[in-house]
């Protein structure tokens, strides 16, 4: 349990690994009926790798965009919510490390995966065009946010990228809130462009949530 303990001080934002390793720590044998599968700490298959991979990758590319845009137009959503978006990367970097899968993070604005640096690319040239256009920028980031952690979430049964990736979920919701009320106060709009639009209105129009908790 020491190790919780040392990683509670160092994390203090996400609940989120204490989380992961409290689900390692907490089953005992009298707990399980046998009937499921349990999570071999240590282990971890092929697709939950490539898919924790991914998700470090694009909580940083929402990272690199928020910095690069808040630079530009000095909007308190890009700079409270960049952070946000760095406790996001140190929850997945941190379950990598606590399984030894080697990552690479490149510079600002560089990204391992192609598809994830063209994205980049187009969504800071949207951004550059002004105010609004930055702002529909963070909305659809955060819309694609969620639905790729939902995809990653419907195929995997490890129970730790589970509750890492649902936390995430939780504070990507409140930021997509964060951005179209930004973009609704200065006369601008948003249209969900990956989620649905009922799953999009149902998130606008629920309060924010309390992630990890």
């Amino acid at each position: 349990m020491e190790i919780i303990r040392e990683i509670m001080g160092k994390f203090k934002i996400g609940a989120l690994v204490v989380v992961v390793l409290g689900l390692c720590f907490s089953c005992s044998d009298d707990e399980s009926d046998g009937t499921t599968d349990e999570v071999v700490v240590g282990t971890l298959l092929d697709e939950d790798e490539k898919a924790l991979l991914f998700m470090l990758e694009e909580e940083k590319m929402a990272r690199d965009t928020y910095d690069y845009l808040g630079g530009l137009y000095g909007i308190t959503q890009f700079s409270s919510i960049k952070l946000s978006e760095q406790s996001h990367m140190d929850a997945v970097a941190d379950l990598l490390d606590w399984y030894g899968i080697d990552y690479t993070l490149r510079a600002y604005g560089e990204f391992e995966n192609e598809e994830l640096q063209g994205l980049y690319d187009q969504l800071i040239e949207k951004g550059e065009i002004d105010a609004i256009n930055a702002l529909q920028v963070g909305a659809t980031i955060e819309d694609l946010d969620i639905v790729d952690l939902q995809e990653f979430i419907d195929v995997t049964t490890n129970t730790n990228v589970i509750a890492v990736f649902e936390n995430l979920q939780c504070g990507s919701r409140n930021h997509l809130r964060s951005f179209v009320g930004a973009l609704e106060s200065a006369n601008g709009s948003y249209e969900p462009l990956f989620l649905t639009l009922e799953a999009y209105t149902a998130i606008i129009e629920a309060a924010n949530e309390q992630c990890g908790q």
